[in-house]
């Protein structure tokens, strides 16, 4: 049978073909993006996810062979699992009215092709750029074993920050084992491969000469190929070398000519083994890796290619853009002005391991009261945004980077820079000054550790530069030699990729010259010194034995004596209270490490001096709430939910936010943060998909949406309103009325569906939920509503629902001691 994506595509004629204002599937059609002979693009939107997409819908005729489809269907769903940043992701793939369709990313932008249309040809520099993009995915897609088959300029898009993302994988295939089977032809005149048009299976090579040729164009600003008759192109193709013009444009000098020509060998074995090495072609051809070292200035133009570089290739690890994007998230929700608890909330929610983590660290820190944290809620209350998002930062790290080939020095060098922080924030007085040395004094080796992570036989490399018996180099210095670059500048330089602020990444970079000789009143210089003492303790600390590591720590004091602020007896002892606060964060986090090992020392709590033990105890803290007074209470370590990433048993989670929300009320409290609480607790046991809090307007008697968590919940919640006094009221009315506890395991059947207002059918219109009404005296005032967009999702048993209940009634609870 033929190629099932070219069969597909290759059928010329339509059924009803879709209109604007039409639907597939559920995605609402919105405008024609784009046309070609087999298929048509539009901008679409999908209401379950409250997104723009692009759809591909192919063209198809009565009688398609529905094996070649669903065949179809198949690799286009496997094309839909390859995930890097500059490919344009398939989400789904399905078929409607016969036609089938393809639904991607919507990225605003010009195609490659429009670029030219519109600029002509690109600068040298700037093509090869976008060219490296290009090729950075198709390297991890070749791995993942997909070939695009198609690349050209209309299929790469630039997107707003300047990147090229590789579009339509709609015809890609995978490579075959098989290598006597005949397909069809696929891809674009033009743009094909010898091997392509010779019938041959799919291979990596087709992709890489098409590369080739799209380079070309772009520094041409035309067509590679200039035959107007399309056989007449492809037998050229096939049996002659293609060449390029004698007059290419300045800047195409004889290295990028030759590194070209070789990905367009006519024999595919002459062509460069895999996009890698093509990618690593132009990169030595763009970006030579030398730099300038010792400067604390903004990195030189080698420095940042060669940064560009290694940020590359990190990208194309499946875990870095994920990582990155936590990073910023949790980066960004904390350092707004205008972030709420609900908001700050709602964040660390999204992610269901990070959730769980957090409360273990958070429940192993001293409290005076000694009260259990079973909820972000409360968390962010008493810790504050900046102590929620250091903790978050820390888990995020560590969470990311596990890789069982190398953990044993991964978690040297995580909990090295974990132990830097807490020493950092033992070291300051000021609450805040302490926070942000924490994460400063954490992050000032955040180089060393993502090398470690991202690039361990360089990482050894460095090592071994360091510890050579005759004439060792400095960190510094072998780093340059290796990478090409320090891991200073590289950790600088993703801090700033990751929205760091900059006085965080200046915090980053360590002071030169000698430590001051008088007291330091610039807060950003005490605060970089102090990160920098206690980053040379954590040092001392791993790699010497105990007694030696507390006598050079008292060194430590010494030299930095005007710096922190303090005298080397006190470091000692603030020293090994970190220590102390580091043993229980990694039970809170589950580090274990080997007896003996250089980790190991992080964590002796054994080796602790008689005096450091009196003067280090836990309970002789000053009980502030800061992150940083981290000690284990292992009466509630069992109370926040486990780190697998599976929710909890309902009712033990509701129990405990119950038991937290009560703790609440027994002082002075916010009623807003209570209520939030409850929410946070409903939607974390029963892991409903959104939740609000509704609440009555005297004035109009409307029952209005006010706040929430879950995916798109700021906007659901405007639009949520339901009328107290209609001569019909809908359902959610009828519910606050009689105050009914009710619960919709089918919100499809007609009698239900003849009692929900247009509004909801149109925005959050979820097949099951729940309705707890709030009522005072019989009078509602309020409702909290939660949903799952799976049919048939809801089920409670008799104690959970009772649990929900004492929820409710905690609200009811809270309005009345604040009124």
């Amino acid at each position: 049978m033929a190629d099932p994506i070219s069969f597909v595509e290759s059928q010329s004629h339509a059924n009803a073909e879709p209109k604007s204002k039409d639907v597939i599937g559920r995605f609402e059609l919105r405008r024609l993006l784009g046309q070609g002979a087999q298929s048509k693009v539009w901008l679409a939107f999908d209401p379950r996810m409250e997104r723009e997409v692009a759809i591909k819908v192919m063209r198809t005729v009565p009688g398609s062979d529905e094996k070649a489809v669903a065949q179809w269907l198949q690799e286009a769903r496997s094309v839909g699992r390859v995930k890097h940043p500059s490919i344009v992701p398939v989400y789904e793939a399905d078929i409607h009215d016969r036609q089938p369709y393809l639904v991607f990313e919507y990225v605003p932008g010009l195609t490659l092709a429009q670029t030219l249309t519109s600029r002509g040809p690109l600068p040298a520099r700037e093509a090869v750029a976008l060219m490296m993009d290009v090729l950075d995915a198709v390297a991890v897609a070749h791995v993942e074993g997909v070939i695009h088959r198609d690349l050209k300029p209309s299929n790469i898009i630039i997107d707003k920050t300047g990147r090229a993302r590789v579009m339509d994988f709609g015809i890609a295939a995978r490579v075959q084992a098989q290598k006597d089977s005949a397909v069809a032809v696929g891809g674009t005149v033009g743009y094909l491969s010898p091997e392509a048009i010779n019938g041959s299976q799919p291979v990596p090579s087709m992709d890489i000469f098409a590369s080739g040729v799209v380079l070309a164009e772009l520094l041409l600003g035309r067509p590679l190929i200039q035959e107007a008759d399309p056989y007449r192109a492809m037998y050229v193709v096939a049996s002659k070398q293609l060449t390029l013009p004698d007059d290419m444009p300045d800047g195409v000098d004889e290295q990028l000519r030759a590194v070209i020509l070789r990905a367009l060998a006519l024999d595919p074995a002459m062509r460069y083994a895999d996009a890698r090495r093509f990618f690593l072609a132009l990169n030595a051809w763009a970006k030579p890796l030398e730099v300038a070292m010792g400067s604390t200035a903004e990195p030189s133009g080698a420095a940042s290619s060669t940064l560009d570089f290694l940020l590359r290739r990190m990208r194309h690890k499946s875990d870095f853009p994920a990582m990155s994007e936590a990073v910023m998230r949790i980066q960004s929700m904390a350092g707004s002005d205008k972030e709420s608890v609900g908001s700050v909330t709602n964040e660390i929610l999204k992610d269901v391991a990070l959730t769980n983590k957090l409360l273990r660290v958070v429940n192993s820190a001293h409290f005076s009261r000694g009260d259990s944290i079973n909820t972000v809620s409360r968390a962010v209350t008493l810790v504050g945004f900046n102590g929620i998002r250091n903790m978050a930062l820390s888990l995020v790290l560590l969470e990311h980077m596990q890789d069982k080939a190398h953990a044993a020095r991964l978690k040297e060098e995580f909990l090295r820079s974990l132990l830097a922080g807490t020493i950092g924030g033992e070291l300051c007085a000021s609450a805040r000054e302490s926070e942000e040395v924490f994460l400063g004094a954490m992050f000032q080796d955040l180089g060393r550790l993502l090398v470690q992570y991202y690039f361990p036989e360089e990482a050894s490399q460095i090592r071994n530069l360091t510890q050579a018996a005759r004439e060792p180099l400095s960190e510094a210095a072998a780093s340059v030699r290796v990478l090409g670059i320090n891991f200073e500048e590289l950790g600088v330089g993703i801090s700033k990729t990751w929205g760091m602020p900059e006085s965080m990444q200046r915090c980053m970079r360590k002071p030169v010259g000698n430590p001051p000789s008088s007291s330091v009143h610039d807060n950003l210089e005490r605060i970089r010194w102090t990160a920098l003492a206690a980053n040379e303790i954590a040092d001392v600390i791993l790699h010497n034995e105990p007694l030696q590591a507390l006598a050079k720590v008292d060194q430590i004091g010494r030299k930095y004596l005007h710096a922190i602020g303090g005298n080397s007896h006190d470091v000692r002892n603030i020293t090994e209270r970190a220590r102390l606060k580091l043993a229980d964060l990694a039970v809170a986090m589950e580090i274990n490490v080997s007896p003996g090992s250089p980790a190991a020392r992080l964590l002796g709590l054994q080796d602790v001096s008689s005096t450091a033990t009196k003067t280090g105890h836990p309970n002789a803290t000053d009980g502030n709430l800061g992150p940083f007074e981290l000690h284990a209470t292992h009466a509630v370590a069992d109370v926040s939910a486990p780190t697998s990433g599976h929710s909890p048993k309902v009712a033990e989670t509701l129990a405990a936010g119950i038991q937290d929300i009560t703790n609440a009320m027994v002082e002075d409290f916010k009623l807003t943060d209570v209520l939030r609480m409850i929410l946070e607790t409903m939607y974390r046991a029963l892991e409903f998909d959104r939740i609000i809090f509704c609440m009555r307007d005297p004035k109009t008697e409307v029952m209005s949406g006010r706040f929430g968590l879950g995916q798109g919940v700021e906007a659901h919640a405007k639009m949520f309103k339901t009328e107290l006094k209609a001569a019909t009221p809908d359902l959610f009315g009828i519910v606050c009325i009689k105050g009914a506890d009710t619960m919709i395991s089918d919100s499809s059947e007609k009698r239900i569906q003849q009692r929900l207002p247009p509004w909801y059918l149109k925005s959050l219109n979820a097949p099951a939920f729940l309705l707890l009404p709030l009522q005072i005296k019989g009078a509602p005032f309020g409702l909290i509503y939660a949903d799952k967009i799976s049919k048939g999702a809801l089920e409670l048993d008799e104690k959970e629902l009772a649990l929900l209940r004492t929820l409710r009634n905690q609200a009811v609870m809270a309005f009345k001691q604040s009124s």
